[in-house]
C-alpha cells in the first residue's frame, strides 16, 4: 500500500477518536454504539454512531477507507480524465444533530483520494472542510465559527479563508428552494496546489479544529430551554438537511455509488424530520430571521 496512504490513514483514525471522544465528553448520557464493516469491493470502515443523550440526539463519526477498479462518478465529475482509473479513498465524515434546536447541526469531513494504474504516477488531492447548520440564528455563535475558520487557515495563505468560505456558500445550497442549507464555514476539494506536505498540514488543521470551533457553541446553548414550537421548526429545518444530502450532496452519492455500507453512509440523516406543505414563517419572528438573515452569504468577520 502506497506510503501516502498509510500516513492519512493513521491521523484519520486518529482524528475519528479525537472527535468521538470529545463528543463522549460532552454528553456522557448518550449511547454509543460501534460497527466495523468491510466493503465486498475492496476495504471498510468503523461507523461510531452517538445517539439518544441529553445534548446529542445523534451524531455519527465514521472513517472510511475503499479502493477498487473505477472511480464512481461521483468522484470524476470534476476530473473527467480519471473515469475508469483504480482509486483509493479514505475518510472521516462527522454529523451531529443535537435535540436542542437553539443548538446548531454541524458537519464536518476530510479526505484523501488518489487515483492511477500500476505504474503510473497517481493523482492526489485532499477534500473537506466543516459547516453549521443552525434553526435559530445567533450572531455570536456563527462570527466564532467563522472566526475559529479564518484563524486556521492564516498560514496557508491571505485568500485561502476567503476562497473556501464561498466554495462552501455555493456547495452547500438548496437551488430547488433558493436557499443555503446553513451559515458556511469551509469547503475544498482537489486539493494539492501546495505540494502533499502542505496540503496534508491544511486537512489535518481543518479536522483538528471542528471540535475546537463547534464545542464551545455546544456549551453555550445547551441548556437554553425550548419550546414544542421550537421543536417543530428544528424538525421542519432537518428536512432541508435531508433534501441536500440526498439530492445533492457529492460524498453521499460517491458513498452509494463506490458501493460502500449504506447503514453507515445514512447515518449523516437525522433521527426525526418533518415536512409540512407550503410552511412559511411568521413575519418578523425568530424562524423568519434565520431565513432572511442567516441563510444568505454574509461577511461573518465583519458582522
Amino acid at each position: 500500500m502506497d506510503s501516502r496512504v498509510l500516513r492519512v490513514r493513521e491521523w484519520l483514525r486518529a482524528l475519528q477518536d479525537r472527535v468521538l471522544e470529545a463528543f463522549v465528553r460532552e454528553d456522557p448520557t448518550a449511547r454509543l454504539t460501534e460497527d466495523a464493516w468491510e466493503r465486498p469491493g475492496g476495504g471498510g470502515g468503523l461507523t461510531r454512531v452517538i445517539a439518544d443523550g441529553e445534548v446529542f440526539e445523534r451524531g455519527a463519526v465514521n472513517f472510511s477507507q475503499v479502493h477498487g477498479d473505477t472511480l464512481p462518478p461521483a468522484a470524476t465529475r470534476q476530473r473527467p480524465e480519471l473515469a475508469g482509473r483504480p482509486f483509493h479513498a479514505l475518510g472521516v465524515s462527522v454529523v451531529v444533530h443535537p435535540l436542542n434546536p437553539r443548538v446548531p447541526t454541524s458537519h464536518c469531513n476530510v479526505r484523501y483520494f488518489t487515483a492511477g494504474a500500476p505504474g503510473e504516477i497517481p493523482a492526489w488531492w485532499f477534500g473537506g472542510g466543516f459547516d453549521l447548520t443552525p434553526c435559530y440564528g445567533f450572531e455570536s455563535d456563527t462570527r466564532d465559527w467563522h472566526r475559529a475558520a479564518a484563524a486556521l487557515c492564516e498560514e496557508f495563505g491571505d485568500d485561502v479563508y476567503s476562497r473556501f468560505k464561498e466554495w462552501c456558500d455555493r456547495y452547500f445550497f438548496l437551488p430547488h428552494r433558493n436557499e443555503a442549507r446553513g451559515v458556511g464555514g469551509l469547503f475544498f476539494d482537489d486539493l494539492n496546489e501546495w505540494g502533499f506536505d502542505r496540503c496534508e498540514r491544511f486537512a489535518r488543521r481543518v479536522g483538528n479544529g471542528y471540535v475546537d470551533a463547534y464545542l464551545p457553541i455546544v456549551r453555550r446553548r445547551r441548556a437554553t430551554p425550548w419550546t414544542e414550537r421550537e421543536r417543530d421548526f428544528q424538525l421542519l429545518r432537518r428536512g432541508r438537511y435531508v433534501e441536500f444530502n440526498l439530492v445533492h450532496d457529492r460524498g453521499t452519492l460517491f458513498g452509494l455509488q463506490s458501493g460502500g455500507r449504506t447503514e453507515s453512509i445514512l447515518t449523516s440523516l437525522p433521527p426525526l424530520v418533518r415536512w409540512r406543505y407550503d410552511w412559511q414563517p411568521a413575519p418578523g419572528s425568530a424562524e423568519a430571521t434565520l431565513v432572511e438573515q442567516f441563510l444568505r452569504p454574509r461577511d461573518w468577520l465583519a458582522a
